[in-house]
């Protein structure tokens, strides 16, 4: 039993002291001051009205709340550009008479990012995220919105760890 305390207070030192390392600030790997994010175009086959717009302000946003770096709108050490290559709705499962039990979102992003201070940060991926919604409801209103914004959360996370974190 002796032990068993002395075991449990070793890890409960490591782990709180672990978490000190982590944090929200740039990576010291990337010698940087300013970003930008151009516009990104909506390539996908459906076209939801102001997707890009909504798209391009997380990602921005996502940036200046986790960075120092400053957004300009030209001559930036980072930039970011790209497409919306995937909006789509489609059933996920169905119920015995062939409806949709439950739906799925689907938005896709093709990112291309420069360091132009570093051209071997320089990168071209691809990333897509879902928000699943009961069949019997309609993505509209305060439900797109939330679809939206939980898409575009994951997205640009993924985004800024692909870039800046080099996860």
């Amino acid at each position: 039993m002796k032990y068993i305390k002395y075991i449990f207070l070793l890890l409960a030192i490591v782990t709180f002291q672990s978490c000190g390392v982590y944090g929200f600030t740039q990576p010291s790997s990337i010698k940087a001051e300013t970003f930008q994010v151009n516009r990104f175009e909506n390539n996908a086959l459906l076209v939801e009205p102001g997707l890009e717009r909504d798209f391009q302000n997380a990602l921005q946003d996502l940036i200046l709340d986790q960075t120092n770096y400053s957004l300009v709108t030209s001559n930036a050490d980072l930039i970011y550009e790209g497409e919306i290559t995937t909006y789509r709705v489609s059933p996920t499962t169905a119920t015995s008479d062939n409806r949709a039990a439950q739906n799925r979102l689907t938005i896709g992003v093709k990112i291309r990012f420069y360091n132009t201070n570093n051209e071997e940060d320089d990168e071209e991926k691809s990333f897509s995220f879902f928000y699943d919604y009961p069949g019997s409801s309609q993505l509209v209103g305060g439900q797109k919105t939330t679809a939206h914004e939980e898409i575009f959360e994951r997205l640009t996370q993924d985004i800024i760890n692909a870039t800046l974190a080099k996860w």
